[in-house]
């Protein structure tokens, strides 16, 4: 894979090893920048096999700092619900309507929420919705009563962390302009998240490893090990 200049000069100024958390973040914020407000990203492998039910990591958290990105979001929902979401600032609300549009291969949203009495009509949509990640889950608390919760929460900065098929957990932590401290909060209240949501089943070491990158940047390992 080629990478740019700016790419090589910074792995370069990264050593090889792991830092503590507070020295890998000042190594980071100290890189050199990309012309745009980069996205940083949390990178972590898991001693868990997520093919096996019982070792799946899943779940949601609310960033104390956000993730910096404004979401679109589409609420699916009829009646006092709907009027509930449009008062609540969601950005589309619609039924079968939006639905069809979805369909059509609209997807111009970041979070789809909607009510348990409306599953049917999404499912519709599922196998278009699911491998984008937008599919409601009522883990993700995106299946709800409480449509306007579910609205203020992904606008607050709500992340939903899951394993990939290496198992390994993605999810964005904020932006560069935030600096270390926003950074290093929202970093500790991810990972103590994740910490927690440790299966029974999980045996040996669970935090394989910790990358923190930004989104044009070399990656950056912390310790990490539990």
């Amino acid at each position: 894979m080629k990478v740019g200049k700016r790419y090589k000069q910074a792995a370069e100024l990264v050593k090889a090893g792991a830092y503590d958390v507070s020295t890998g973040f000042d190594t980071l914020l100290s890189l050199p920048k990309a012309k745009f407000d980069e996205t940083i990203e949390l990178h972590i492998r898991l001693g868990v096999d997520g093919r096996n039910a019982d070792q799946q990591v899943r779940g949601v958290c609310v960033l104390p700092n956000g993730t910096g990105k404004s979401v679109k979001i589409l609420v699916i929902a009829k009646g006092d619900k709907a009027d509930d979401a449009t008062k609540a600032g969601a950005d589309y609300v619609g039924a079968e309507d939006i639905v069809a549009k979805i369909q059509g291969g609209w997807l111009d949203f970041d979070v789809c929420i909607t009510t348990p009495d409306m599953m049917g009509v999404v499912g519709r949509v599922a196998r278009v919705l699911g491998p984008k990640g937008l599919m409601p889950n009522p883990k993700s608390g995106t299946v709800t009563m409480d449509v306007t919760k579910a609205i203020n929460d992904a606008k607050a900065g709500k992340v939903e962390y899951r394993l990939d098929k290496n198992n390994i957990i993605h999810v964005v932590i904020g932006k560069a302009s935030f600096g270390k401290e926003k950074l290093v909060e929202n970093y500790n209240t991810i990972m103590e998240a994740i910490v927690k949501a440790k299966p029974a089943a999980a045996k040996g070491q669970y935090l394989k490893s910790i990358t923190i990158a930004s989104s044009m940047g070399p990656g950056i390992k912390l310790q990490g090990n539990i």
